[in-house]
C-alpha cells in the first residue's frame, strides 16, 4: 500500500528464514481484513509503501533450526499476530502481548496478502490443521486467522454466558461472527446493529434474534424500547468509529459491560460520571489474542457445524486484490478471500 487508496501487487523477493525460530509458509488462503481499510483511507504517503495483509492459511516450506512440531508440508492457519506461546503473557492467553511477538507487515516482517511469508515465532503461532481437510472447509478455517477469533474475544470479554442479553455493534465480518459466538456462549437474545440487509440477514442466520437499522440517538432508542428502557447488559462493538463507542454507551444497562474489539479510530472517548463511572459500566476489550482461541473453535468448524467463512462473498487472485480493497471500500463485498 503505497497511501490511501493505492494497493499494488509487486514482486517482492522471496522470504527466506532468518531468525532459528523462523519458519517460511506459502500461502494457500489468504483476504482483505476491515482493518485493512483504515490504511486503505488514511495511510499517508510518506509511510508507504507498506507490505498488508495479517490472515492466511498455508503450507509449511522451509524451518528453523530450533522449530519443532511442525514438518514441511504441514498445512497451518496462522493467528494475524505471531507470539512464543511460552511467555507469561501468552499463558494468561494474551498473545497479543507476547514480548517476543508482533504484527505482520512491520519490522521488516512481510505481509500475508502475497505468495509466501516469513513467520517469525513459528512454533508458537502456527496451528497444524489436519491432513486431507476438504478444500471447502478452507474459508471457515481461514476465519480463525482473526475475525472468528476476533468476535470470539469481544463475546468472551464480555463474559457472556447463558441467557445474557447482548447488543452488537457493527455488520461486518466481524460483527457478524460475534453475534456467532454469543450465540455459542449462549445469548438468549442478540441484537444486531447495521442496516445493510444482505449482511444482517447472515447475521440472523449466525444467531441474531432481532435487527436495528437505525443509527445514532434512534438506534440507542430502538434498543431502549425493545429492552423495556434498560438496554443490554453486554455490548459488542466490532466497527472502531467514535459514534459506534457512543451507540455502545447509550445501550449498555446499568452494571453491564462494553466490549470494545474495532480498532479504535479516535484517542477521546466518554469514560466519565455520566457514561460509564456513574452507572458502573465495565470496559474491556482490545486486540484478540486470537491464538489463544483457535483450538477451542477449531472442531466445529472442522466437523462444518459451524460455518463463519460464510462471511467470505468474493473471492479474487493475488492480481486482482486491488480490486478486492475497491470492493469492500464500496461496501459492494463483505470479506474478501484471496486465492492461489
Amino acid at each position: 500500500m503505497y497511501e490511501a487508496g493505492d494497493v499494488r501487487v509487486e514482486d517482492a523477493p522471496d522470504p527466506v528464514i532468518e531468525q532459528p525460530t523462523d519458519a517460511v509458509v506459502r500461502v494457500v488462503r489468504s483476504c482483505v481484513c476491515g482493518s485493512d481499510l483504515h490504511p486503505y483511507h488514511n495511510l499517508a504517503a510518506a509511510d508507504g509503501p507498506a507490505p498488508i495483509g495479517h490472515e492466511f492459511i498455508g503450507v509449511v516450506e522451509e524451518l528453523g533450526s530450533e522449530v519443532s512440531g511442525l514438518d514441511r508440508g504441514d498445512l497451518v492457519v496462522s493467528p494475524f499476530a505471531f507470539a512464543d506461546n511460552t511467555c507469561a503473557y501468552c499463558r494468561e492467553g494474551l498473545h497479543t502481548s507476547c514480548p517476543n511477538g508482533g504484527w505482520y507487515g512491520n519490522g521488516g516482517v512481510g505481509g500475508a496478502q502475497a505468495e509466501a511469508v516469513r513467520v517469525p515465532q513459528a512454533q508458537g503461532t502456527l496451528v497444524k490443521l489436519p491432513a486431507g481437510v476438504d478444500e471447502g472447509l478452507l474459508p471457515s478455517l481461514l476465519t480463525l486467522a482473526d475475525v472468528y477469533g476476533t468476535g470470539y474475544h469481544a463475546a468472551f470479554r464480555a463474559g457472556v454466558e447463558p441467557g445474557d442479553s447482548v447488543t452488537v455493534i457493527g455488520d461486518g465480518a466481524v460483527g457478524l461472527l460475534a453475534v456467532l459466538s454469543a450465540g455459542e456462549l449462549g445469548a438468549e437474545r442478540i441484537i444486531l446493529m447495521g442496516r445493510h440487509k444482505d449482511r444482517t440477514d447472515l447475521g440472523r442466520f449466525f444467531g441474531a434474534t432481532d435487527v436495528v437499522a437505525e443509527r445514532g440517538e434512534e438506534g440507542i432508542a430502538r434498543v431502549r424500547e425493545m429492552t423495556g428502557g434498560h438496554g443490554t447488559r453486554a455490548v459488542l462493538e466490532a466497527v472502531g468509529h467514535l459514534p459506534a463507542y457512543e451507540t455502545a454507551v447509550g445501550v449498555v444497562r446499568p452494571g453491564g459491560v462494553i466490549s470494545r474489539v474495532g480498532v479504535p479510530q479516535y484517542e477521546d472517548a466518554p469514560v466519565g460520571f455520566g457514561s460509564l463511572f456513574g452507572p458502573n459500566v465495565s470496559l474491556t476489550g482490545g486486540p484478540a489474542p486470537v491464538r489463544a482461541y483457535i483450538d477451542a473453535l477449531l472442531p466445529a468448524v472442522l466437523d462444518g457445524s459451524l460455518e463463519p467463512g460464510r462471511v467470505f462473498d468474493r473471492t479474487v487472485t493475488l492480481d486482482e486484490v486491488p480490486d478486492g480493497y475497491r470492493a469492500m471500500d464500496r461496501r459492494e463485498a463483505l470479506k474478501v478471500m484471496i486465492t492461489f
